[in-house]
């Protein structure tokens, strides 16, 4: 998937600033997909030039002028005929797992460091994706937001981030529990 592809997905519903588009990829789709600010800001300028998106300027009173993005209809046939194509198999590129698979030659205290901090991330991003999923369900259960809501792509996607940051969080409880076992300070 092209970053391409999570700014239109990120569009469909509403317009939205460079900034915020930055800030909801930080906190909305970030458990599916991450960009910086100027990917990002890049990518907005050659998709407004591919006529995937339109741009109109809005005057604010003492800051500058924000420039905010919509989809042109292009950028929904864009949107529509990406969502038809067979995804690429996910693919795991983990620092933190290369350095457990050579424990027999790493910094053990290192490592096991790395891993706290990544439990502590996890359970950061964990709670930023429940309050997200809380807004989402506007007060309703899971199965009254199955029948009558409307945003039921970012509950799914939400869903999926939550899974992985509480396997994340399980799997680094696990590995600190075999690491104490097995190497002690």
């Amino acid at each position: 998937m092209s970053l391409r592809n999570a700014v239109l997905a990120a569009l469909i519903n509403r317009e939205a600033s460079g900034y915020e588009l930055a800030k909801q990829f930080h906190v909305s789709v970030a458990n599916f997909w991450t960009a910086t600010s100027q990917q990002l800001y890049r990518e907005l300028e050659k998709m407004e030039s591919d006529g995937l998106l339109s741009a109109r300027v809005v005057a604010q009173p003492k800051r500058p002028d924000k420039r905010l993005y919509s989809l042109t209809e292009a950028g929904r046939v864009a949107l529509h005929e990406f969502t038809k194509q067979e995804p690429r198999p996910t693919t795991v590129r983990d620092e933190l797992l290369v350095q457990v698979e050579a424990l027999a030659h790493a910094d053990v205290p290192s490592v096991r460091s790395s891993i706290e901090s990544r439990i502590e991330s996890s359970t950061r991003r964990l709670q930023t994706y429940e309050t997200r999923l809380v807004e989402i369900l506007g007060g309703r259960d899971d199965e009254e937001f199955l029948r009558t809501g409307k945003r039921i792509g970012p509950y799914l996607t939400l869903q999926r981030g939550i899974s992985f940051e509480r396997e994340n969080i399980a799997w680094g409880r696990r590995a600190l529990e075999v690491l104490n076992r097995r190497y002690r300070d």
